[in-house]
């Protein structure tokens, strides 16, 4: 889901500046500029992310050097929204989902805002053939003082095969200009669509990266944006997000610690 905020990026000079407020300085204050590039291309999810078994030979496999969905790797990202910190924790979980005749892998998220934990969500990925990651859904569980009390946001691939498909999430060889759509699920209003916008280093507080993609996303149906930054290092092995709004990355790890009780409720796959 796109998180509330704006990512406006604006050429001058002959280089790239910031615009939004509130945007991690790391973005703004860049080593050297973002490259750019003017064509679009939109990928096709319905045919990339079909659900056969000649797109998705091995969807539990993992070579997208910006989307890994290795076994327990966690990421640690943390910042502040509305003077409120916020810290979020990503796992890649040693579960499986079917989803759409599809055997995914299960990437937990956990939010917490002023320490209290806020969300937990289960979202589907698999690994198409040519190296694309596919998004088919996530369970979500809306926590307030210790109790689930909503299931906002979540969707399937395979509620309605004619209307909710399987999105992009991250592109086999992404490159700036290209176009996609994360999820479509109309009527659960996930419709969030991504723009690869540049490329260039970023210093967050965990490392300086050199090779990273830059995202704008939005969901058209209510007009909300974000951004997001992904990175790799093939020198340590490192791979996956890196900014996310107003969290940028404090932590990485191979080895991950046990992330907590399991989300409430699966009605996603089987």
């Amino acid at each position: 889901m796109v998180r509330a905020g704006l990512f406006c990026l604006a050429v001058a000079l002959g280089g790239l500046q910031g615009c939004e407020e509130g945007m991690p300085s790391s973005l703004v204050e860049a080593d050297e500029p973002l490259a750019l590039q003017e064509s679009e291309k939109k990928l096709d999810h319905l045919t990339i992310c079909a659900p056969t078994a000649a797109n998705f030979p091995s969807p539990l496999t993992s070579t997208n050097p910006y989307f890994p969905i290795v076994v327990d790797y966690q990421w640690t990202l943390e910042g502040e929204e509305d003077d409120v910190p916020v810290m979020l924790l990503m796992t890649v979980l040693d579960e499986t989902r079917e989803v759409d005749g599809i055997m995914t892998r299960v990437v937990e998220e956990r939010e917490w805002e002023d320490d209290e934990l806020v969300e937990v969500s289960w979202n589907y990925f698999a690994e198409a053939g040519d190296g694309t990651v596919c998004y088919f859904g996530e369970d979500v569980d809306d926590i307030e003082d210790d109790m689930v009390f909503d299931h906002g946001g979540r969707w399937c691939a395979e509620d309605d095969p004619d209307l909710n498909q399987a999105g992009i999430i991250m592109p086999a060889d992404p490159r700036p200009g290209m176009r996609f759509q994360n999820e479509f699920a109309p009527e659960d209003g996930a419709l969030d669509q991504a723009k690869i916008v540049g490329s260039g280093p970023v210093t967050v507080p965990y490392d300086t990266f050199t090779q990273t993609i830059r995202f704008r996303e939005f969901n058209p149906e209510d007009k909300e944006k974000g951004y997001k930054v992904f990175a790799q290092d093939p020198g340590t092995g490192f791979g996956g997000i890196i900014v996310d709004e107003v969290l940028e990355l404090t932590g990485f790890t191979q080895n991950a610690v046990d992330p907590g009780d399991p989300i409430s409720e699966q009605v996603c796959g089987s």
